[in-house]
């Protein structure tokens, strides 16, 4: 499809009021510091914003949303079609009796700090995910005993077509590592209870989980948070970081891609890997560890894109 044919429903006098920018590069973006170009970067100001450009995509047209891109892998070859990054129109926080509502683009570790700040505990556990609330809520992202289900009234989400919808907990199906949202939804806020307590205990629970962050996980590195998801308990009682220790794979290389020894559920980029060696090394993983224990381990991270000189 032409340059042209892309621009023009959001060139005036369409309402669309966001930037347009075509063959972005992501790499910069990415904890992982790798990967190819957006074909096509798209950021709308807010929900109305968000709902146009959502109708106005062709509908051949792929389309993704990158929040904090902490836990993907965009490959070398770039993103075909349309990526979309929701900025300070959906970084809203408002506390209310029993809960707060925030944007999708707040981050975890943010909304964790403005409920510390406001007395209202159990959120504590945001402060361990490094990701946003709106990949939280479509992964169902979780640490240290709770998840977002745990916590979730209700999520307010866009559909491909630009209809705006409230979907409550129970419509969303969560499972482990996953929620049921529709194809093509991008969630926009979600509403998360949060009770009323000692700030002090909040501090030290926040301040807790930290600790145990910072010395189990290599924080300072180029990484992409968990790999791969704890296999269910039928499939193993052990932890995919256990089982990739067993297979022998902590401090594996692949080119400047490493398994870290501090964290083995963790890749890290050592300095100038490609997005292909990470994969790649993930991969060779996977193999190790279903020849040595029996268990397919699968991504938590996500792949986006299409390798270099594929395009």
């Amino acid at each position: 499809m032409m340059a042209a044919e892309i621009l023009a429903p959001f060139a005036p006098p369409s309402r669309f009021r966001g930037r347009v920018q075509p063959g972005a590069g992501l790499a910069p973006q990415t904890w992982f510091r790798v990967g190819g170009a957006a074909e096509w970067l798209f950021r709308p100001l807010d929900a109305e914003d968000l709902a146009l450009l959502l109708a106005a995509l062709p509908e051949a047209m792929p389309f993704c949303v990158l929040g904090a891109a902490s836990n993907v892998i965009i490959r070398d070859g770039g993103l075909p079609g349309a990526v979309i990054r929701l900025g300070r129109g959906f970084g809203g926080i408002a506390f209310d009796g029993d809960g707060v509502v925030a944007g999708a683009a707040v981050l975890d570790a943010t909304l964790a700090e403005a409920a510390l700040d406001a007395g209202r505990g159990g959120l504590e556990f945001l402060a361990g995910i490094p990701g946003t609330i709106g990949g939280t809520v479509a992964m169902n992202a979780g640490c240290y005993g709770s998840d977002i289900a745990s916590v979730l009234d209700w999520a307010d989400i866009v559909l491909a077509g630009g209809e705006i919808r409230r979907l409550g907990a129970a419509d969303l199906a969560f499972a482990y590592r996953h929620a049921a949202l529709p194809a093509g939804a991008v969630v926009i806020a979600a509403r998360l209870r949060a009770r009323p307590d000692d700030k002090t205990a909040i501090a030290a629970r926040m301040a807790e989980i930290r600790a145990r962050r910072a010395a189990t996980q290599p924080l300072r590195a180029r990484t992409g948070g968990s790999t791969f998801r704890n296999p269910a308990p039928r499939e193993s009682t052990l932890k995919a970081w256990e089982l990739i220790a067993a297979a022998g794979c902590r401090g594996l290389r692949h080119g400047a891609a490493q398994v870290s020894e501090q964290h083995c559920n963790f890749l890290i980029n050592t300095g100038g890997a490609r997005a292909g060696e990470i994969e790649a090394l993930g991969e060779t993983v996977r193999v190790r560890v279903l020849a040595a224990t029996g268990v397919a381990l699968a991504w938590e991270i996500r792949r986006l894109g299409v390798p270099e000189g594929r395009r």
